[in-house]
């Protein structure tokens, strides 16, 4: 079938090549063309947008995106499971679907073009990262309908790179094929990279020690202190990924290795806005807002002005004319308000890994058990760390949130390997105020 978004030769370098007013008109061109497609194949944005009042007709410029409707996860559950492709079902090569825990999976599709193009953009991503072909990718995000597993298997398999497919879990056998394959890079989220950094060292086995020279990890927003804290235990450069299912998958957007300066958004593909999160109104290159995406090139499911929730901010490109996005301080619907402080679970982070006895694995729990929320701050000592000793940082933690965050917590500190690991995003917070 002939698509109304073409697809284009791929270009690993395009951040190098392309210069601004280059990139500008390309942006120009395939915005006006996504518009065009969506608004034609799919039904709830060509409904949101005569309920605004616009069509793709009154797009000229960038700054006219504006104009048109957001969208975002109730969009798509709205029109689950397949009402938000621009294409027939015939010409979807592939799906895949959130967990829908918190109601009906949001459900994405690729045409055979699609999926050409992610897998080019995460070659582009690794390539950025450091990762050349020859090297050994050992991917340790989950396969099957999330979209990190295979999003990251297919871009190292473009680049040239060989792939090693283990998947999540089973962590005694990561270990042993990390020590066996001897991979340069792994691709797995931060906060189980930590879980299999704990499981080398509970074997004897210096991190340090193993092939590992590149660690690419996403899925879930990680702070610089725990960057630090995973380079200095495995001698690894730390770089992050960064992308959404509903988007793309991972390859929205990289951090170069070479730099580590915050992620490049790979702007010839997906068209970034920082808004207001309360008004949704633009915001201006640094400042921090809400992050919104249009997607350039996607013909099974173009999305419009994607509300994300990740509360970030667009800075100028340091590697080309793309911009890069700063580190994600937290999401405005993981948000907590606790006796009208704003919490998010990364500054909670920040200030646990200050302290040099506590391992950097939590869990926030909020209860209300009178008329005041309360919050407590489950968190493992590490294995050289007496009972005593991890109770003075609990209690060295529990003065840092009050005085950086502004906020009086209690904090447990249970023994090491107490607390739940993740295999896939870390689950940091418990509400029991419902139950």
């Amino acid at each position: 079938m002939s698509f109304p978004i073409a697809a284009e030769p791929f270009q690993l370098d395009a951040n190098e090549t392309l210069s601004p007013d280059q990139l500008r008109v390309l942006q120009t061109r395939r915005m006006k063309a996504s518009l065009a497609h969506a608004f034609a194949g799919n039904p709830h944005f060509r409904q949101t947008c005569r309920d605004a009042r616009v069509a793709p007709d009154d797009f000229a410029d960038l700054a006219d995106l504006r104009k048109f409707p957001f969208s975002g996860k109730a969009d798509l559950r709205a029109a689950y499971p397949f009402g938000y492709f621009a294409v027939p079902m015939r010409d979807i090569a592939r799906i895949h679907a959130s967990s829908g825990t918190t109601g009906n999976p949001t459900v994405v599709g690729y045409t055979r073009d699609d999926i050409r193009t992610w897998a080019g953009l995460v070659a582009r991503s690794i390539h950025a990262a450091g990762g050349r072909p020859g090297m050994k990718v050992h991917v340790a995000y989950g396969y099957g309908l999330f979209t990190g597993g295979l999003g990251a298997h297919y871009g190292a398999e473009e680049l040239g790179c060989t792939v090693i497919p283990m998947s999540g879990g089973q962590t005694e056998k990561q270990i042993q094929l990390i020590q066996d394959f001897k991979p340069e890079i792994i691709m797995v989220t931060p906060s189980y990279m930590l879980s299999l950094l704990d499981e080398l060292e509970a074997r004897g086995i210096d991190p340090r020690s193993t092939s590992l020279r590149i660690g690419i990890f996403g899925a879930e927003p990680w702070t610089e202190a725990m960057r630090a804290e995973i380079e200095a235990r495995l001698a690894i450069r730390a770089v992050d990924i960064y992308g959404l299912s509903e988007v793309i998958g991972p390859g929205v957007a990289q951090e170069y290795g070479a730099t580590q300066d915050g992620p490049t958004i790979w702007e010839d593909h997906f068209y970034p806005e920082i808004v207001d999160p309360e008004t949704g109104e633009p915001l201006p290159d640094g400042e921090e807002g809400e992050l919104v995406f249009t997607s350039l090139s996607k013909q099974a499911m173009p999305i419009i002005r994607y509300r994300t929730r990740d509360l970030t901010r667009l800075l100028p490109g340091s590697q080309g004319p793309m911009r890069r996005m700063a580190k994600i301080t937290g999401r405005s619907d993981d948000m907590l308000i606790i006796r009208g402080v704003n919490v998010f679970p990364s500054q909670i982070e920040e200030q646990l890994l200050k302290c040099a006895g506590l391992a950097p694995h939590y869990l926030i729990e909020i209860s209300r058990p009178g008329r005041m929320d309360e919050m407590t701050v489950q968190v493992e000592r590490r294995t050289d760390c007496g009972e005593g000793e991890g109770a003075a940082h609990g209690r060295e933690l529990a003065q840092y949130i009050k005085v950086h965050i502004g906020i009086s917590v209690t904090v447990e500190v249970v023994a090491s390997g107490s607390l739940p690991r993740s295999m896939g995003k870390a689950a940091r917070i418990r509400d029991l105020r419902g139950s």
